[in-house]
């Protein structure tokens, strides 16, 4: 599923953009590269979490990244106050359960390592890649490096039509438009306040599954909601226009 969704979101993007390769200098195709194997290493570590843990808690902990990078990007006690609260939403939110499996936190983790590099990496693409030019390399290059493990160990299932086509929907709607959205917003927000706006994403999550699994919400969950969104709504109420700027 991850390679699906990498090799889709490559294909739309690269007939999409058709990046311009000639003419880029020795640190514009480091960068990304590096924010290739993010892309890769964030699907693939999140989807092996995800087989472990319980989708919610693995998101919650994958936060950790995007919840650190705002912490070493904040420069204000008000943006401090802001990543502690969007940090408690968090945790209430992921705070279900005890003893989880061992190798699906820590899948969980190396996603969000992942998660952190990714929003650093897309930042700096977005400078050096004109449009959604470095975007479409870096999901070639991501697909590329998935394949051969893909091809391994899904065997003759991975050309069943019907996985082909589920495949084909969330690289569609998981990767090709929260992406191309997140390399835009990047252009003009810091990293810093970036990665406080992603903490709505637990709550996004949790939010789905009343709709599509009925899984409904204790109080201490709906706490949890509100904190993630004050917190994100403080962020970027609060920052100045230099502020939010990369």
């Amino acid at each position: 599923m991850v390679w699906l969704r990498l090799v889709t979101s490559a294909l739309v993007l690269a007939a999409i953009a058709r990046p311009r390769l000639t003419g880029r200098t020795r640190r514009d195709w480091l960068v990304v590269v590096g924010f290739g194997l993010s892309l890769a290493t964030m699907n693939w570590a999140i989807y092996q979490s995800f087989s472990r843990i319980p989708l919610g808690i693995a998101v919650t902990i994958e936060f950790v990244g995007p919840l650190t990078l705002a912490v070493l990007g904040s420069h204000r006690a008000r943006d401090v106050l802001w990543v502690l609260l969007a940090g408690a939403g968090v945790v209430l939110l992921g705070f279900q359960r005890t003893g989880l499996d061992v190798l699906g936190v820590a899948y969980a983790l190396l996603a969000g390592a992942a998660w952190a590099a990714y929003i650093l990496l897309s930042a700096s693409t977005g400078r050096r890649w004109a449009g959604f030019d470095g975007l479409a390399v870096a999901s070639v290059i991501a697909a590329v490096g998935m394949t051969l493990p893909a091809l391994l160990s899904a065997g003759t299932s991975l050309w069943d039509g019907r996985i082909l086509l589920i495949g084909a929907l969330v690289g569609l709607l998981s990767s090709v438009i929260p992406y191309s959205c997140e390399l835009v917003a990047l252009r003009s927000l810091r990293p810093a306040v970036f990665g406080i706006l992603m903490s709505l994403e637990p709550a996004a999550a949790a939010l789905a599954a009343i709709v599509v699994l009925q899984e409904h919400l204790t109080p201490v969950q709906w706490l949890a909601i509100g904190c993630v969104v004050a917190a994100s709504i403080g962020a970027t109420r609060s920052a100045t226009p230099g502020t939010l700027a990369t």
